[in-house]
């Protein structure tokens, strides 16, 4: 399955969640409930994983945490802020760098319309 496959999957399960719960949960809620939803329709989902990075000749284990990887091709960072902002932009492009995958998403459903709180994040795609 490619990314963006992977992606549209991730999207429509978002909007179905947040349809369900709404807004003003805390980011756990809406983390678990993707996990069991992208569970649900086939995709393998890893939560809370470790990334260990390599600097010149030191391995820095357990260097940052992704909130969700899926299909170990999109990374997906859960949010439940008043919006997403650089800093959030710049850290998924960091974790794509470093791991060298091409596609994240920011999910935040902190936002009234869940499609105004998504943004894609591209690193070479």
């Amino acid at each position: 399955m490619r990314e963006n496959e992977i992606s549209g999957i991730v999207f429509d399960a978002g909007i179905k969640i947040h349809r369900a719960l709404g807004i003003g949960l805390y980011e756990n809620v809406y983390e678990e409930c993707l996990v069991y939803e992208l569970k649900r329709r086939g995709l393998n989902v890893e939560y809370q994983k470790n990334i260990d990075i390599q600097y010149e000749e030191l391995n820095i284990s357990k260097a940052f945490r992704v909130d969700l990887l899926i299909e170990n091709k999109v990374i997906i960072e859960i949010k439940a802020v008043q919006e997403i902002n650089d800093y959030h932009f710049f850290q998924l492009l960091n974790y794509l760098r470093i791991t060298n995958l091409k596609l994240g998403m920011i999910l935040n459903f902190h936002s009234t319309l869940f499609k105004n709180g998504v943004k894609r994040v591209v690193n070479k795609l």
